[in-house]
């Protein structure tokens, strides 16, 4: 007979008697508290057609890098995992599945079999066809369609994250359709920043059609964005989010912008272009932030695409993705000292490199107005991850100059999944704390709802 799934309470927690008890109380008063999501990559038309979930491999295993990453790093080949049969890649899935253990995607994944889907059994070869089919079945009722999940989550808000040239039509269809929940874009032009890519001429052509004007300088250039921006927060948006390579900004003189601008038109931008022009961009993103009061996500650190021919065969999103050392003193210094003073902007710092959370990180944080530090991100946001995140931040900074939490994530069923751990690991944190009266459990409590809760719709203007 197979072994039973079972998730125990106490995961998560210090085997110390007085700091798990103390965990348990701080996350029963936290596990029910409504999720607030605001930086996801959930695609908006699940929400806007509300139409049944394909089947278990499409939903699970398909649309999830943490997945596809390690199987791939394992040997499975991925033409096999996301154009093969769905039984056949469910399978597969299932037979590798003890890869997971001991990742947070396994976590991940065993919470959102047994409490999203009611599976019972531990995913295996052997059970994979019978899993496959409970799941199956349960997809095809009406309990399963995405609005049903999205009440049945306690998903207070959710955000995606949508180009600069994006219609937001399924943000509208949503918007317009009877349904309360609330769904709400995010503004990431990180396309028409990349002056050098091959894509950019039609991505800036996208981005005139939806501003109404060609873009032919760089005055028109910046005043597209300006308008979608306020197209952005009129459906809802409430920030913005900017992926580079270093957070390196510098202002560009309003000559030297032109000429970058028509020398990208006529496809003649270099590499070290593309640096200057992104760098002067951001800088424009913080000014435009002033007025509009959106807040301005930035999300460094990651060589995208590291493995050419993966990227070439496959595209983007598929897990080949890599860290890389990152310095943000020195690079973020004329973006902070040109608005970090300023009550009315909000920068959220993200981090793959944990090597800057003391050094530089929770010392920026604890010094300008405008900085909050997101939560460990991607390859971070785990047990230990998380964990290292406070211990080298709360010091410095103190929680209350963090983002709260989010969970980053396509995957649209391991949401309750991921905010769970979190909550797991916040408490826990908190209650070592506490065993050792560096806080009073009155203090603990107020800080995990926060942490949980009450940070993330402070950050985000919720």
């Amino acid at each position: 007979m197979a072994d039973a799934l079972v998730l125990h309470e106490d995961r998560c927690f210090d085997p110390d008697p007085a700091v798990r008890r103390v965990a348990h109380t701080l996350y029963d008063e936290t596990r029910r508290l409504p999720i607030i999501a605001p930086h996801g990559h959930v695609d908006p038309r699940i929400l806007a057609t509300n139409e049944p979930f394909a089947e278990p491999a499409a939903l699970i295993v398909q649309p999830d890098h943490y997945i596809l990453r390690l199987l791939y790093a394992r040997g499975v080949p991925l033409e096999t995992l996301l154009d093969g049969d769905a039984r056949k890649v469910w399978q597969l899935f299932a037979e590798q599945y003890f890869l997971f253990r001991g990742t947070p995607t396994g976590a991940w994944l065993d919470h959102e079999l047994h409490d999203v889907f009611g599976v019972e059994q531990r995913l295996t070869g052997e059970t994979a066809r019978s899993i496959y089919d409970a799941i199956a079945e349960r997809l095809a009722s009406l309990e399963f369609r995405p609005r049903a999940l999205f009440e049945r989550f306690n998903i207070e808000v959710l955000a995606t994250t949508d180009k600069a040239s994006d219609s937001l039509d399924h943000h509208r269809a949503i918007r317009e359709s009877e349904w309360p929940g609330r769904v709400i874009p995010c503004f990431r032009p990180d396309a028409v920043f990349k002056i050098a890519a091959p894509g950019w001429p039609a991505e800036l052509e996208a981005l005139g059609r939806e501003h109404g004007a060609p873009l032919v300088d760089y005055a028109e250039f910046v005043h597209a964005l300006e308008d979608r921006r306020a197209f952005f927060k009129r459906m809802g948006a409430t920030a913005t989010d900017h992926a580079v390579l270093e957070p390196y900004t510098a202002w560009l003189p309003p000559d030297e912008a032109e000429v970058l601008f028509q020398q990208a038109r006529q496809g003649e931008a270099t590499r070290a272009d593309e640096r200057r022009f992104e760098a002067h961009l951001l800088l424009e993103m913080a000014r435009m932030a002033l007025d509009d009061g959106l807040v301005m996500q930035l999300h460094p650190g990651a060589y995208r695409n590291h493995n050419q021919l993966l990227f070439e065969r496959f595209g983007p999103d598929r897990g080949g993705d890599i860290p890389v050392a990152t310095e943000f003193t020195r690079n973020l210094r004329p973006l902070l000292n040109a608005y970090g003073n300023d009550p009315r902007f909000t920068l959220v710092l993200f981090t793959l490199d944990e090597s800057t959370y003391s050094r530089e990180l929770a010392p920026l944080a604890g010094h300008y107005p405008a900085v909050r530090l997101g939560p460990p991100w991607w390859f971070h946001d785990s047990l230990e991850g998380m964990t290292r995140f406070r211990e080298r931040t709360t010091e410095t900074a103190s929680i209350y100059k963090t983002a709260g939490f989010n969970d980053d994530t396509r995957a649209f069923c391991s949401i309750p999944a991921r905010h769970d751990l979190a909550r797991r690991v916040d408490a826990n944190y908190l209650a070592r704390l506490v065993a050792r009266h560096v806080i009073e459990m009155d203090d603990a409590r107020r800080m995990a709802r926060a942490l949980a809760y009450d940070l993330a719709k402070e950050t985000y203007r919720l």
